[in-house]
């Protein structure tokens, strides 16, 4: 019997979760969402770059800076699209806290509840891509993250700026 009670107690235990908080129903929209706080750690997983054009580049005036893909399905459809040529988006600043512009195309969306951090590269609806120089909560697919955001917003500017993706 005693073993019994130590299984039920071992499996209750198990049950109760995997640490990850529930994405919140009432989630504002994107543009209500601004947060001042520094965001949580969040963890990612990404792909090592080895060379091969797994490596994102992201060139803007006098600017090149590098990225790290994520690891799931956008990104790789985001690499095939890049694996093409180069892709140049006309993108403003919205909300404050991110650069976006249509991608020209759908890319197969992974979204799940993130709030992202200055050099994140996020798809958003499918067919936008935005760069965060700020932070913002909701269902996002994170493509890449920058490896050095450092004065990112400033390196951005005011305005529309001509940013063009290809691999590394």
């Amino acid at each position: 019997m005693r073993l019994i009670y130590m299984l039920l107690a071992i499996l209750g235990l198990s049950a109760c979760g995997t640490g990850e908080a529930p994405a919140s129903p009432g989630t504002p929209p994107p543009q209500a969402a601004v947060s001042e706080q520094e965001p949580a750690q969040q963890p990612s997983t990404q792909l090592e770059s080895d060379g091969d054009g797994s490596t994102l580049k992201i060139t803007f005036g006098d600017y090149e800076l590098l990225a790290t893909f994520e690891d799931n399905p956008s990104a790789e459809a985001f690499k095939e699209l890049l694996s093409q040529g180069p892709v140049t988006v006309e993108m403003s600043d919205y909300g404050g806290f991110e650069k976006v512009g249509p991608l020209g195309t759908t890319l197969p969306r992974s979204d799940q509840q993130i709030t992202t951090e200055p050099g994140d590269v996020i798809l958003y609806q499918g067919d936008q891509i935005t760069i965060y120089y700020g932070t913002n909560s909701w269902n996002f697919t994170r493509l890449a993250r920058i490896d050095d955001p450092t004065d990112l917003r400033e390196k951005l500017g005011d305005g529309t700026v001509s940013i063009t993706f290809s691999l590394e």
